[in-house]
């Protein structure tokens, strides 16, 4: 166990996603009032991510923002790696996501579910993680988690 522990920190630390203490870097945009937002950086932080927090009057000109459609976007933006995070997408999708790579922009989980990292409540069904893409039409789902 403590080889496979050392190997996926090699790997994390070659791969320019990891921050100085071994954790992995992300850098979160979001409005200077939202606690949800606040909260979903405790919740990265708690599993691994070293976040910076950039507070912004208006987030829709964040840098991870520009290629997102409109009805993807989530009340913050995460960067990690080159991909971008919106809404509160639960650590296991980013996980696979940093390990896979696949060739999409990032991922999205809109409209801030009840349950959600970050966000009050229980949990009412499976989220549906989407794919951001440059592709037309509905954006396709990744995972459900």
């Amino acid at each position: 166990m403590k080889r496979l522990a050392l190997v996926v920190l090699v790997l994390t630390s070659m791969s320019g996603l990891a921050a100085a203490d071994g954790k992995i870097a992300a850098t979160l945009y979001k409005q200077p009032s939202c606690t949800c937002c606040d909260a979903y950086a405790d919740y990265l932080r708690e599993n691994g991510f070293d976040v910076t927090v950039h507070a912004r009057a208006e987030i829709r000109d964040a840098p991870p923002r520009s290629s997102v459609r409109k009805e993807l976007q989530g009340c913050h933006s995460t960067s990690i790696d080159k991909y971008v995070i919106e809404g509160h997408v639960p650590v296991g999708p980013i996980k696979r996501l940093l390990a896979e790579k696949p060739d999409i922009k990032g991922l999205s989980l809109p409209n801030m579910p009840q349950g959600s990292p970050g966000m009050p409540g229980a949990k009412q069904a499976p989220f549906e993680i989407l794919s951001i893409t440059d592709e037309a039409g509905p954006a396709p789902v990744y995972m459900k988690e």
